[in-house]
This record gives C-alpha cells, sequence and structure tokens, in this order.
C-alpha cells in the first residue's frame, strides 16, 4: 500500500481534501472549530469540535454529499501570507487556532488558504482548486483529545482519503477492505488465539489454549532445526540488575527502551530487553578451547521493551515479548562460514513457511554519529566487510541501510514483504566484536594463548509474537496443517449413533500426535459444519452410519465440497505425510 504522507502528490492532494471536509463540516455545523488536520500514511484526518453533535455514520453520509456539491462549486485555493498580528484578528473568535498562533513569533509570516467562504491557517501547499478533490472517501469517525491528552476536552476525529483518479481510488480501498479481514487481531479475537486486558497491561499479550497450540508448534520447528545444527538451548532469568547492562553498554545506548529499574534488598534490577548479557556470561561460565568453537547457545526468550501506548499493536508491537533468540561464539576464522549458515536457514524457515517476497538490508553504522557507535573504526571497517564478503559469495542481492546497524555491530535483517501493509523486519543477524570484549571473553587458541571470540547474534523468527501476527494475517487464519492449532475437527453425524465411534476416532489421532477436536454438541449437521468452516479446520471428519458399519472416515478439506472416504489406517498415514512435508 502507498505512503500518502510521504509521496508529495498524494500528501498535497490529501491535505487539500482535509480542508474541503471541514468546509462542508463548517457549513453543516456552523458553530464547528477545528483543532489539526493532518495528512498520514492512509489519508488524512481533521480533529474537530462539534459542540454538543456526537457523529453517526448518517452525519459521514451528509458531510460526503456537501463536499461533492463543493467540488462542483470548484472555488480555487487561494494561498494568503499574513502577520502573526493579523492571524490573531482573523481567527480571534477561535480559541484553537489562537493557539497554535501564539505558537509563532512576532515576526513570522504565517499562511493560510482560502476556498470561497472558508479560510484555514495552514503550511501547504495545496492543489490549486477543490475541482481536485474529486475522488475521495470519508472512511470512519472516532474520539480523541485536544493535543493528543485525555485530560483535555474531547474532541472528534474524522478520516478521510482522496486519490486523482477513480480507479486509485478503488483500488485503495479494496486494499484498506483486505488489510481489515486479514488483521491479526480480528482473527486472533474469532479463532480465540490472543487477548488483551487492561488489567493486565498495555501491549502485554495473553496466549489462550489455540494461539499457545500454534506457538508451541512454531517453537517445536525451530527448535528442532537448531538442534540439529548444533545449538545448545538455555534458560535465563528475565530480570537483570542495571550493572550486567552497564558493562553490556546498553544502559548507555538503549536505556530509554527498558522498563524503570527497580531495587530490591541492596540490588537494583531491570526487565531485560535483550538476552545477549545473560549470554555471554553463560559462555564465560568456563573455559574455552578453540577446538569448542564455534559454541551456539539458543534460547526462547521473555523480554521487555518499553513502547509507546499509540504504536502497541495486538501480537506485531508488544511490551512483553518472546524472542527467537541465539548467539554464535566464533573465532574470527569462523565468521563467514556461521554467517553463511545463518542466511542458509534463514532461507530453509523461509522456504517452509512459503515466504517468497523478501529482501535483505545491510544496516551499517554511520561514521559521523559519534554518540551511537562504539568508536573503533578499524573494528567496524572489518566486520562491515566481512557481512559484504560473505553475502557477495553467496550470490545474495541486499541494500545497505546507513545508520541502522546496533550499537556494536553491523547487522544484517531480513524485510519480508507481507500480503497487505508495508514490509515487517522478521530475521536479523548481527556480527559483534564489542561485547565479549566489554565480558572480557576469551578462548585458548592452538599457540595456548587467550583470544576474544566474535560473538553473531540471530534471531530467525524474530519474536514469536511479530511472527505470528505476520503468519496470521498471510493465512487470514486458514493455517496449513501442520501449524493448525486443531488439525481436525470431528462431527458425529447423530449424536445418539455415532458419538462413541467418533470417541475412538479423537483417541486414535491423539494417541498419533494429532491436535484434535470433538464436536460432541447435539446440534444439526449442517450447523456443525458451518462453524467448522468459520472456524477454518484445515480438515473435518463427517462419521455416520456408513462410517461406523466400514470402520473408516469420511472427511473434507477446509476450501472444498469434496468428500474423501479412507480406511483408519490411511486417513493417519495421510495425515502423518501431509505434516512431515509441511502442507
Amino acid at each position: 500500500m502507498i505512503n500518502i504522507k510521504e509521496n508529495e502528490e498524494l500528501n498535497k492532494l490529501n491535505h487539500s481534501c482535509a480542508h474541503l471536509m471541514a468546509q462542508a463540516v463548517k457549513h453543516l455545523y456552523p458553530d464547528a472549530k477545528f483543532w489539526v488536520g493532518p495528512v498520514i500514511e492512509e489519508g488524512f484526518y481533521y480533529d474537530m469540535d462539534l459542540g454538543d453533535v456526537t457523529l453517526t455514520e448518517n452525519d459521514l453520509e451528509a458531510i460526503s454529499r456537501e463536499m461533492k456539491k463543493l467540488v462542483k462549486d470548484g472555488k480555487r485555493i487561494v494561498r494568503q501570507e499574513i502577520s502573526k498580528e493579523e492571524a490573531l484578528q482573523m481567527f480571534r473568535l477561535d480559541s484553537y487556532k489562537i493557539d497554535l498562533i501564539e505558537e509563532f513569533s512576532n515576526d513570522e509570516i504565517i499562511s493560510c488558504y482560502t476556498q470561497g467562504d472558508f479560510t484555514d491557517l495552514c503550511r501547504g501547499p495545496h492543489v490549486s482548486s477543490v475541482k481536485e478533490c474529486k475522488y475521495f472517501k470519508l472512511l470512519k469517525f472516532s474520539g480523541s483529545y485536544y493535543k493528543g491528552d485525555s485530560k483535555n476536552k474531547g474532541l472528534q476525529r474524522i478520516y478521510g482519503v482522496c486519490f486523482p483518479t477513480l480507479e486509485e481510488l478503488e483500488a485503495h480501498l479494496k486494499e484498506l477492505e483486505e488489510r481489515k479481514e486479514r488483521d491479526h487481531r480480528k482473527i486472533g479475537r474469532e479463532q480465540e488465539l490472543f487477548m488483551n486486558h487492561e488489567l493486565v497491561g498495555s501491549g502485554m499479550p495473553l496466549w489462550l489454549p489455540n494461539g499457545a497450540r500454534l506457538r508451541k508448534a512454531l517453537e517445536n520447528y525451530i527448535y528442532e532445526k537448531e538442534e540439529a545444527l548444533g545449538y545448545h538451548h538455555v534458560y535465563t532469568p528475565c530480570v537483570g540488575t542495571v550493572d550486567l547492562y552497564k558493562t553490556s553498554g546498553h544502559w548507555d545506548h538503549y536505556k530509554e527502551n527498558m522498563f524503570p529499574s527497580m531495587k530490591v534488598d541492596e540490588e537494583e534490577f531491570v526487565l531485560r530487553p535483550m538476552n545477549c548479557p545473560h549470554h555471554m556470561l553463560v559462555y564465560k561460565n568456563k573455559l574455552h578451547s578453540y577446538r569448542d568453537l564455534p559454541i551456539r547457545i539458543g534460547e526462547f526468550a521473555t523480554d521487555f521493551r518499553y513502547e509507546a501506548s499509540g504504536a502497541v499493536k495486538g501480537l506485531e508491537r508488544v511490551r512483553c515479548m518472546c524472542q527467537n533468540d541465539a548467539h554464535l561464539f566464533v573465532t574470527k576464522e569462523q565468521i563467514g562460514e556461521e554467517f553463511k549458515k545463518v542466511v542458509n536457514l534463514i532461507l530453509d524457515v523461509y522456504k517452509d513457511f512459503g515466504i517468497k517476497d523478501y529482501k535483505f538490508r545491510l544496516s551499517l553504522r554511520d561514521k559521523e554519529d559519534k554518540e551511537k557507535y562504539f568508536p573503533d573504526d578499524e573494528m567496524w571497517d572489518n566486520a562491515e566487510n566481512k557481512l559484504r564478503e560473505v553475502l557477495d559469495s553467496m550470490g545474495v542481492e541486499y541494500f545497505e541501510a546507513i545508520g541502522e546497524a546496533a550499537f556494536y555491530g553491523p547487522k544484517l535483517d531480513v524485510e519480508v514483504k507481507p500480503a497487505v501493509g508495508p514490509d515487517v523486519t522478521l530475521s536479523t543477524c548481527q556480527l559483534d566484536f564489542l561485547l565479549p570484549r566489554r565480558f572480557e571473553l576469551n578462548y585458548i587458541d592452538s599457540d595456548g594463548e587467550k583470544q576474544t571470540p566474535v560473538v553473531l547474534h540471530r534471531a530467525i523468527f524474530g519474536t514469536f509474537d511479530r511472527f505470528t501476527a505476520f503468519l496470521i494475517e498471510e493465512v487470514k487464519g486458514a493455517f496449513p496443517l501442520w501449524l493448525a492449532p486443531t488439525q481436525v475437527n470431528v462431527i458425529p453425524v447423530n449424536f445418539e449413533y455415532h458419538l462413541e465411534y467418533a470417541k475412538e476416532i479423537v483417541l486414535l489421532l491423539k494417541n498419533n500426535s494429532i491436535r484434535v477436536n470433538l464436536d460432541d454438541r447435539n446440534e444439526k449437521l449442517g450447523y456443525k459444519m458451518r462453524e467448522s468452516v468459520l472456524k477454518k479446520y484445515p480438515i473435518t471428519i463427517i462419521l455416520g452410519q456408513k462410517e461406523v458399519d466400514e470402520k473408516t472416515i469420511s472427511y473434507r478439506l477446509y476450501g472444498s465440497e469434496e468428500t474423501t472416504t479412507l480406511k483408519i489406517e490411511e486417513f493417519v498415514s495421510y495425515l502423518k505425510k501431509r505434516i512431515m512435508d509441511k502442507n
């Protein structure tokens, strides 16, 4: 979806349409007053004070009709530059505009725009005529607060969007509708995957049984991948002392993203925002030889990061997350090979999940930023060149992003294009020469000398939370069989005659590690079948008298009207093969 705010022409058009909407509102509600009306990624909005009026859908339709009249009238949009004194006089009856004007210096030139009988304070720019705002749509309305502060007066906000052609508008609206249908928060509620509650806190999701089964399937999958590659998994505390993060350097570079510290007895703790300091100490627990390296330490670790309340979103952006994290301790000679293995693991995982539209971003330091990055030019040059060298040797296409590196080293990010919406970063791999120095890590080389290892920080899923949100929206809640929280739904046709056989089938499937649900409600078959489709179960078994007599099962796949009948043993083999093949 195009970012309207960042597109110069669409920005200008939507800014003008916001004024058109305000003019229409003023015609219908003469006492209306306006606060701000910025352009946003998906269009525009305007905050307004309508007195005792509370907007309804009918009001939006009336405002749209008035806007269309104004478009036909076709007034020109005229810019005027005035002094602060003139602006205060012009808007003397509007306390909201007076508040904005007071922010200007006395000698500053202020601009306003006029179209017919409506004038609004604005920096611009705008299109030349309201005729250009022909193809618009008012999307929704909501409550807001003056200056975004809940302690201030409540306002009403109307959202809209405008495009230069009807085709572009319709395509945008279609994509918005698609995003709404794919929204992981909506699907999460419908399928009972996760929930939030104000008593737990913003950005602190609760994984419900269905979501927990899905997450466990993801954990098992990546655990087996990592075990096969020689990873050693650990458990470490989700808190650490402030001194731990001072040692790592995160306290100086990342403190604003941490939760506040808390004092217990004589120690000061903080909820951990990342796991590398803990893993440094796990490595340091005993002496290592060069023959031990590489050492790969993995953990499914719960971390806490402060996100502004306005940025929190379902599972996609949270304050409590679980990372699919690992730290690889290597010699300098092993950097290339281990980095290559991480890239290959990412590619292997993406193949299993059918992720095809992605790009690699090599995040580098900004040499001019002396505050953010550790000051060691040789270290940075060596690290960045090493990653380039490996990517080039693999033939992997990538682009470079200056200033996006971590404070301790460059990193590779994988930006994935989802079904709808902007790119999301899932996998990362960071090269680090600094933290091993800070924690005084070492190993004994072939000459019996102490050397400092290099660390690769990597996360294949990123966090289970964000990856799950991405996955939900990709498949619209219709998970592949191997991942689905409930893989098979069993429906006996007749509650009285077929339930016992259904229970036998359920027990057999459970004994074969199949996640199965028995719909034993005394309801009509048609009702149960419709509900099975709504819940997007991959496979629905229907058991009637024929199946009981012949010791078979009949099943339908999600999205199909075709029914297939198999012997029980054949069906179990069919399930196991599909699960093994990840489909």
